[in-house]
This record gives C-alpha cells, structure tokens and sequence, in this order.
C-alpha cells in the first residue's frame, strides 16, 4: 500500500516556512537560513511496516559584520585596540590593511582574531586601516581612521610661580607639568647651568 510519509526536525521544530510537496514526499524549505541548519527524519510507514530515512542539513553562509571598527583620534604613546566581529560558516578569518597595504605583526603590533592593539601609538601609525573578514564565500571589509595627535608643550593647568619664598633649611617642591604629545623631555636650570640630580 502507499505509505503515510511525515518529516520532523530532530531536536527541533519544522522551520514554519517549509512546505511539502508531492503527497508529502519532498519537503522543502525557501530561503534557508543558519537556524535551519540540522538533522531532519522522513519517516514513511503503511500496514506492512515503517522506515526511517534521517539527513544532516548543514547552512554555510557568507561573513556578516557584527561589530564594526570606528573612527579613532589618539594622543601619541596611548594604546589602540580595535576589534571587528562578523559571522559566517565556516568561521570567517580576518586580516588588516593599513592604507591598502597587509599589515603585519611587529613588536608594538599586536592582530588575534580580528583584534588589532598597536602599543604607544605615534604618529606614523596614523592612516586609514582596513578590517577583512573572509571564508569560502565572501570577503567583506570595514574600515576607520587613525588619528593621532601631537602638540607641543604647555603649562595651561601648571603655571610654574616666578617667585618662591622659603626658609633657609626647609625643603622646597617646584612642579613641573606640561601638557604635550608625544610625552616630553623634561630638564631644570639654574641661571644657565643644567642641574643634575644629587642627595639633595
């Protein structure tokens, strides 16, 4: 006799936009997505018996963003850590440009799965870099600035005191903090000798 056919989806539920077709012989699915992806039972039984037919549906798709990269302004010596994330199967890879070109890891260069750290950034990293996500299917790219600022010294918050009146034998603290990027050298003079650091 003819058999009764019905589908299931094991561990799961039928997708609800999936159709059967041909006195339910053929199930179809339109516009197959990743959460359909899975193990699928066709059972089919009359008075004489049943069988069991089972198959792996597997969905591999291109990479999709995440989490994308942003615009960034730094101070030199700051540390830059940028990180993008996408989707797909297989598991996308990542590599970066920087201004077109492959970057690579180097001592202050830091690239783990689509992480990119640059240590005590300066001004020749700054530049338009570029984040790609790849696999079988699809490359995809997200790309941001990088820019770093440098200034030279000021003392807008720390204005040294032209005059300093001590007593003799105390002790006596003169700061001096400038605001400047890169971080500055910092000497002191007396009149025109440079002091050097001593037990006093």
């Amino acid at each position: 006799p003819v058999p009764t056919i019905s589908w299931k989806k094991v561990n799961g539920h039928n997708p609800s936009k999936a159709r059967l077709r041909k006195s339910q012989a053929v199930l179809e699915i339109p516009n197959v997505q990743l959460e359909d992806a899975g193990m699928y039972e066709c059972k089919a039984e009359n008075s004489r018996g049943r069988n069991v037919f089972r198959g792996q549906l597997q969905v591999y798709t291109e990479p999709h963003w995440v989490e994308k990269l942003n615009d960034t302004q730094l101070d030199s010596g700051d540390q830059l850590r940028w990180e993008c994330k996408a989707t797909g199967k297989p598991r996308p890879t990542y590599r970066w440009l920087k201004n077109g070109v492959p970057l690579w890891p180097q001592s202050r260069i830091e690239m783990v799965n689509g992480v990119l750290m640059i240590h005590s950034v300066n001004v020749s990293d700054a530049g338009m870099y570029q984040c790609l996500a790849e696999n079988k299917y699809g490359t995809i790219y997200a790309s941001a600035e990088l820019k770093i600022l440098a200034s030279a010294p000021t003392f807008p918050l720390n204005q040294l005191r032209k005059t300093i009146i001590v007593t003799k034998g105390q002790e006596v603290v003169i700061e001096c903090k400038p605001q400047a990027s890169p971080k500055p050298t910092i000497t002191w003079k007396k009149g025109d000798k440079a002091l050097r650091e001593s037990k006093r």
